[in-house]
């Protein structure tokens, strides 16, 4: 493990530790990045003998995104005793000081966040189908769960969510127009103008999929993660992106694509049973999946015009988003 670790001084986060936890650590830390870059950095830590996670905002972010760091530590330790399976965590710290940014401390989940067919083939197609299938399942054990009984009361605003979010996404183009996206601002229209009735509010994810979960060797979720955009609202928005992700990969070797993994109809069905939930106005749901991903997509494609975005990739980012409006569209003809 290398010790040179951008976001993350190991002196400092150790010296944090005996003051807080005394104990947690035995030894001298190690560690290596695990993800970095454009969203929250994250860290496995280890003593020699037991290992941890460590996650922080990006190199180089504002106070705002501290918030993040609270809510997804607030979620994820408001989950523990519920059949959603998430990190226990063990410790946060909003103290900028320590390692110039806020930080929490988690357990370490071994496990895989799936992406491709390679990552997902040794399962087979019988291992893929129930991979997808405890995806439904544990997304709607979340959403089965009574935000007030874990302390989640006030974590959102359950009420005017859908318009609030389709607003909030019209904003966010409105900040990175650079060009002509035919179709989008009638889009924008037709989804405000078509509101369902909402769904009865629970937790929201905010972005499940399948590589925001941990998959372990059995096939099994060991753990869900990645909470930073979690709040209380219509929890049909989960489904309705997680269908997003699997209609439109962003490669044809997604593992959504693998022998096995169940169409998009299939995993509504199971949702609908395990749930109770009435999903005859998905396809707006979908749709509004396909608008918040053709926005993010849209931002990206115009920092990377001015020179803002740093790595491989980003040259044809903005190819998504016509497919995208265009599969909105089609969504809400069949509405």
């Amino acid at each position: 493990m290398s010790e040179e670790l951008p976001g993350l001084d190991l002196e400092r986060l150790r010296a944090h530790l005996d003051r807080v936890a005394p104990g947690m650590a035995a030894g001298p830390l190690s560690g290596e990045v695990i993800t970095g870059g454009k969203s929250n950095l994250t860290y496995v830590v280890t003593d020699g003998t037991g290992s941890w996670v460590v996650r922080r905002p990006p190199l180089g972010h504002v106070l705002a995104t501290a918030h993040d760091m609270a809510r997804e530590y607030r979620v994820m330790t408001a989950l523990r005793d519920t059949a959603v399976p998430v990190p226990r965590t063990h410790l946060l710290c909003e103290d900028a000081e320590v390692l110039g940014a806020p930080f929490y401390v988690m357990e370490y989940v071994a496990g895989t966040p799936i992406r491709t067919e390679e990552q997902i083939a040794p399962l087979g197609p019988e291992g893929t189908r129930a991979v997808a299938e405890a995806l439904i399942t544990t997304l709607g054990d979340l959403h089965a769960v009574v935000p007030e009984e874990v302390g989640l009361g006030d974590f959102g605003r359950p009420e005017g969510f859908l318009e609030r979010q389709v607003r909030r996404w019209r904003k966010q183009l409105d900040a990175s127009r650079s060009r002509d996206i035919p179709g989008i601002d009638e889009l924008h229209e037709k989804l405000a103008r078509t509101l369902p009735e909402q769904s009865a509010p629970a937790i929201v994810h905010g972005d499940y999929r399948l590589d925001n979960v941990l998959v372990t060797d059995k096939g099994e979720i060991g753990a869900v993660l990645d909470w930073e955009m979690a709040t209380l609202g219509d929890p049909l928005v989960d489904l309705g992106l997680m269908l997003v992700y699997q209609r439109q990969p962003v490669d044809g070797r997604s593992a959504t694509t693998a022998e096995g993994y169940p169409s998009p109809e299939e995993l509504v069905a199971m949702y609908a049973r395990s749930t109770g939930r009435d999903v005859s106005r998905l396809g707006w749901y979908v749709a509004l999946g396909c608008f918040k991903l053709a926005v993010i997509a849209e931002g990206i494609h115009f920092r990377h015009a001015q020179g803002l975005t740093v790595g491989a990739g980003f040259d044809r980012i903005g190819e998504v988003v016509a497919p995208l409006v265009a599969n909105a569209h089609a969504m809400l003809k069949e509405d």
